[in-house]
């Protein structure tokens, strides 16, 4: 695979008045390169949110939640089996209950990925009814846009449904009571970064505010909804929306309150047993929110139940540990089936014919429905080609999960398809850069071949070069505690990604690590030396070349150095 750096543009009178508001050299450059002009612009006081009146039909969810709740009806949240999920059924039901629903009149229901697979579908208002009785307002959050057949079963039953979600709607609309979502028909002007947590956070705002115009509590009494940003911020960076200035801040602010002890007992012992007790949450950062937090919430939903993942969000002081050590051996499981699938996925890459190819396609037997996303991912880094992998289902037919590369809209490909040909794919849902679907078990040839066609017309063989965009180069002196101290002060996500700076350097020495798994590296620019990392990385470097890096702090039998991450070297 080639791989090419570009350096980012930036604005050079940004960066100057950056400068001269207090910035360092690199970091003003850095946020002048993300279209940053002013200090101002990263403040991340709650302030600075965008009102939910912003936010299209939250003010008429609003309403009907709070008709809801003078009439005494029950509100069953219905959610996603992943992290962003997770937090937002967590929320939705936090929120009801905090802003006066009893808890009799509020559950939650979590679809089972393998039998049920995702969204509210007629299988999962039939089981929600089963299981707690027929509810009177059904809220989805995280889901709903795609699933037309769930709400009408529910209206047949005499249901109601809210739908809050952040998806892209398909050809039709489910016929539900409202939809609530940024990027649906009628959302030009909304906050369209939101993650489903953000969507349904939104509409408890809205809620609070219409409880307040009816006198359910004076505004200094009413309920602090900002208990719940922890949650808000770790489903925003695991769902890898863009972190524009609106997710920053909600982002911020659930890392102040993580980082001041005033966090969800869940998070706080999944986070002191994930580093084993060498870090206090006061150092929590938004990469271990995405991390260290977030894959372990989703070991849960791919590979056993989400309930115990929520069940840990939920979590009081009492039983937090036990649960999150739950979610800690869920996701050693993961792990270790993920290591499995992965070595079955790179072996076969030895017969894919690679260069000749602009798309793969994976299957194995024995691989997990819930890992064949982690296995796409992770082959689409080594060979920067769209991918998607597939697993088998229980009833014969075969379920995959796919990621793409900029450039390549996936799911637009697999519409293009289910055009040409009809009946191949039975289900599919997703992104440009990432989907999901489901095909005959008969049809994976078939698909192969269909998917690299229509990938083969929708992309240019140039883009098959990975191309890295850094941030400059740094002099030695600027590698240094105080710039790596300057860049975490920032909060960094998609679309707003941390520093990746890149040097010309001499290799002084490197050493393979875990049976060459990694290389450990000591790098020199400009006569000054420096301890470097490269993970995943077997093939020795040579004695001088291209490095894109990050700064970080290695601890080491309570030592602290400067070590460079090395994230790639150009061909």
């Amino acid at each position: 695979m080639k791989t090419r750096f570009i350096t980012r543009h930036y604005d050079p009178a940004a960066a100057a008045r950056l400068q001269s508001e207090g910035f360092s050299r690199p970091l003003a450059q850095v946020l002048a390169g993300r279209r940053i002009v002013g200090k101002s612009e990263m403040d991340t006081g709650l302030a600075g949110l965008i009102p939910p009146t912003a936010l299209p039909h939250a003010a008429e969810a609003a309403s009907m939640l709070a008709d809801a709740l003078e009439k005494g009806e029950s509100v069953a949240v219905v959610g996603d089996y992943d992290c962003d999920g997770a937090t937002a059924s967590t929320v939705a039901y936090q929120g009801l209950r905090l802003l006066g629903f009893r808890p009799e009149k509020v559950s939650w229901f979590i679809p089972d990925r393998m039998s049920m697979g995702y969204g509210l579908s007629p299988v999962v208002v039939d089981a929600l009814t089963e299981k707690y009785g027929r509810p009177d307002i059904i809220l989805t959050v995280d889901n709903g846009m795609g699933s037309v057949e769930g709400v009408a079963r529910a209206n047949q039953l005499g249901i109601r449904v809210i739908v809050t979600d952040h998806h892209l709607p398909g050809e039709y609309l489910p016929a539900a009571a409202c939809i609530v979502n940024p990027n649906g028909p009628d959302g030009a002007g909304a906050p369209g970064n939101l993650a489903g947590v953000g969507v349904i956070f939104y509409v408890l705002i809205a809620l609070r505010a219409e409880l307040r115009a009816r006198g359910a509590f004076a505004a200094g009494q009413q309920p602090k909804l900002s208990k719940l940003l922890d949650l808000v911020a770790l489903g925003t960076v695991a769902d890898v929306v863009p972190l524009d200035r609106n997710n920053r801040i909600l982002v911020a602010q659930g890392l102040k309150r993580l980082r001041s002890g005033r966090g969800s007992a869940g998070l706080t012992a999944l986070y002191t047993l994930a580093n084993q007790n060498k870090r206090d949450i006061s150092q929590i950062s938004v990469r271990d929110l995405g991390f260290t937090l977030a894959p372990r919430i989703n070991a849960a939903g791919r590979i056993a139940n989400m309930e115990i993942g929520i069940q840990c969000l939920l979590a009081g002081e009492a039983n937090a540990t036990e649960l999150a050590s739950q979610l800690e051996d869920i996701n050693d499981q993961r792990k270790a089936l993920e290591r499995s699938m992965q070595e079955e996925a790179l072996d076969s890459l030895s017969d894919a014919d690679i260069e000749h190819r602009m798309s793969l396609v994976l299957s194995h037997p024995d691989w997990h429905q819930g890992l064949v996303g982690l296995v796409a991912s992770r082959v689409k880094e080594r060979t920067h080609r769209p991918v998607i992998a597939f697993a088998p289902t229980k009833n014969g037919l075969l379920r995959g999960s796919g990621r793409s590369i900029p450039g390549l809209h996936l799911r637009y490909c697999l519409s293009r398809i289910d055009t040409m040909f009809p009946g191949l794919i039975l289900r599919y849902g997703g992104h440009a850069l990432a989907a999901g679907l489901t095909i005959r078990g008969d049809g994976l040839e078939q698909f192969r071949d269909a998917f690299e066609k229509v990938v083969s017309e929708n992309i240019s063989p140039e883009l098959l070069t990975e191309d890295i965009v850094v941030d400059g180069a740094l002099a030695p002196e600027e590698i240094s505690f105080g710039l790596i101290r300057e860049i975490d002060s920032v909060v960094w996500g998609q679309s707003f990604e941390a520093p990746l700076f890149a040097n010309e350097f001499d290799i002084v020495r490197q050493t393979p690590l875990r049976g060459g798994e990694h290389l450990k590296a000591t790098v020199s620019t400009a006569g000054q030396h420096f301890d470097a990392i490269f993970f995943r990385h077997s093939t020795p470097l040579p004695g001088r070349v291209k490095l894109a890096y990050r700064l970080d702090v290695n601890e080491w039998m309570g030592r602290k150095s400067l070590q460079l991450m090395i994230e790639n070297a150009e061909e």
